[in-house]
């Protein structure tokens, strides 16, 4: 039987994270060890607090899996529905332990975790790396920070965004991502911020406005010349086909989609209903980002930069070349054990 060993884990921010309604200067994670047959699966929960999680809640889920209820080989929607019935939300722990049995089967069986949903390392996009809210100063410094990185995403939803854009644009001239974390009120200013944007070589733009204003979201995507992605509308499987329609494209995260099954799936669904899919992510570890990379030949776009943004992975960093995470061919998620 699989035996679970687990620990929280401080994850530091590199600078303070702030976005349109709040800043924070590090992520608790759980980080969690699946053992069996001599093998051992990594997961991580990265927690971030708006999303309700903590250290507490997490170890409390744990408790009270039946391991004896998860066999190998892993039926990943039974152990889906096994987990969902456990406690309702709880995205994050559930995602620890999915991706931990991802990693743990790709060791068992010899096999990269990528070739599990059948990616193409040749189709992986590039990555982008994000910018908070800051003075101009320290967009300059995290800019500099970020100099792998072929594509800057920006953190807007204040009162100073096009000032932001501005500074950042009198340095680079890479391509942005924009996110404005649901931060615009008025429908008809951000159509004219979309389009000023657009001018400004954005390639996208998540979650113009709130969540729960389908009408405003739709009417600025229906006049929108870039693609206007859901973020915060769009978290689990369910959430997918109420995006059609609304926005032009999906943003799938791990820790919200409960792991890498519920991804996969989501990926799926957003491609029958010819949405376009960004895959993102919180502030991670090397485990999480290369359980989302595993996944990121599948899509249009990523946002995996958990590694660029903090000073304490306690992993190795994945390989990064031309923009682009590497997919390593070794068993399992490639993240060394420590």
């Amino acid at each position: 039987m699989i035996q679970l060993s687990y620990k929280p884990f401080q994850l530091n921010l590199k600078y303070p994270f702030t976005i349109a309604k709040f800043s924070r200067t590090y992520t608790p994670i759980m980080l969690i060890e699946l053992h069996y047959e001599g093998f051992t699966g990594l997961g991580e929960a990265s927690m971030v607090p708006y999303m309700g999680e903590d250290y507490e809640s997490a170890a409390a889920f744990l408790k009270k899996i039946d391991w004896s209820k998860i066999a190998y080989p892993f039926n990943y929607d039974e152990i889906r529905k096994y987990l969902g019935g456990l406690s309702a939300g709880l995205p994050a722990i559930k995602a620890a332990v999915d991706i931990a049995l991802h990693d743990l089967e790709g060791k068992l069986t010899g096999t990269p975790c990528y070739k599990f949903f059948e990616s193409e390392k040749l189709l992986m996009p590039e990555t982008s790396v994000t910018i908070g809210i800051d003075v101009p100063e320290i967009i300059a410094q995290k800019l500099s920070d970020a100099g792998p990185a072929k594509i800057i995403k920006v953190k807007l939803g204040r009162d100073n965004d096009r000032e932001l854009i501005n500074t950042i644009r009198s340095i680079t001239d890479k391509p942005l991502f924009v996110d404005a974390n649901q931060g615009w009120t008025d429908k008809y200013e951000a159509l004219d911020k979309v389009q000023w944007l657009a001018a400004k070589n954005v390639a996208l733009i998540e979650q113009p406005m709130d969540k729960t204003n389908f009408e405003d979201n739709k009417w600025i995507t229906e006049r929108s010349p870039i693609a206007i992605i859901g973020d915060e509308a769009v978290q689990r499987l369910e959430d997918v086909d109420k995006a059609a329609g609304i926005y032009h494209g999906i943003n799938v995260k791990l820790m919200k989609s409960a792991g890498m099954h519920e991804a996969y799936l989501m990926i799926k669904r957003a491609k029958e209903l010819n949405l376009k899919i960004l895959i993102g992510c919180m502030s991670e570890t090397s485990i999480a980002t290369m359980a989302a990379a595993a996944l990121a030949p599948l899509c249009d776009w990523a946002d995996l930069d958990g590694p660029f943004l903090t000073s304490n992975n306690p992993f190795p960093n994945p390989g990064f070349e031309n923009g682009k995470w590497l997919l390593p061919d070794v068993p399992g998620l490639g993240v060394p054990e420590i």
